[in-house]
């Protein structure tokens, strides 16, 4: 995990509580893949990961770093003085004994990150970050339902729309009916038409048999003019 050992006993017993408190609420928690300490915070494959009911959370235990002015050798001064290139760094840094837990995925609420404080060590912390992953799965939660909710809406939608589509083809092959000179094609478009009006009359198709004459069904694309933006080829589309 990128640790030094003066901190590792400690980070450890900061771990064990979180999955403790956590399986407690019926929680599962597995090991991560991340090994060592990412590059940048909150970036890289996670320690461990706890997942409440709808949201997996990644977790990741840092080392705070204690920065200070860097002192120049002379080492450094020559090779700066001797080529362009080199950089002197500003500033040195050193493991301190502080941590930092960050927790990603999901819906931010309280944090993303709790942080060792003069005032305040993580051990204080530990109830808002247990809340935290529970909160973060009540909004999964939530958002899964209302997606559920608005699939369904948009299905009855594009259903109402499809059983008006097919009135409106109707009606539209009726007026083109009515202009068709006497012969079998406009006897043939008649009996679509009625058998149409039928259809769409009945409460429940099931009823009684259905039989549609030797006349086609409507085509996707016939539908298309009547559909009003939706796609005859379901909700989703």
């Amino acid at each position: 995990m990128g640790l030094t050992k003066s901190v590792q006993v400690r980070a450890f017993r900061l771990i064990h509580a979180l999955l403790t408190a956590t399986q407690a609420l019926g929680y599962v928690s597995t090991l991560g893949s991340g090994r060592g300490a990412p590059l940048r915070r909150q970036n890289g494959p996670p320690h461990f990961t706890i997942t409440a009911p709808g949201q997996t959370c990644d977790f990741l235990v840092l080392q705070e770093q204690d920065r200070a002015e860097h002192v120049p050798t002379k080492k450094e001064v020559a090779g700066a003085e001797k080529h362009s290139w080199v950089r002197i760094p500003r500033y040195d840094y050193t493991p301190a004994e502080r941590l930092r837990i960050c927790v990603s995925g999901g819906q931010v609420h309280r944090a993303g990150e709790w942080v060792d404080t003069a005032t305040r060590p993580l051990d204080d912390q530990l109830a808002e970050i247990v809340q935290e992953v529970g909160l973060r799965g009540e909004a999964a939660e939530r958002k899964r339902l209302a997606d559920l909710e608005a699939a369904q809406q948009k299905r009855l939608l594009w259903e109402a729309a499809m059983r008006q589509a097919k009135i409106d083809y109707a009606e539209a092959l009726r007026v083109h009916a009515a202009a068709l000179p006497a012969g079998p094609e406009r006897e043939g478009a008649e009996a679509w038409i009625t058998w149409a009006d039928g259809h769409v009359q009945r409460l429940n198709p099931l009823n009684g048999m259905l039989r549609l004459p030797d006349i086609p069904e409507p085509r996707a694309d016939d539908l298309k003019p009547f559909l009003h933006g939706f796609s005859p080829y379901g909700p989703g589309y």
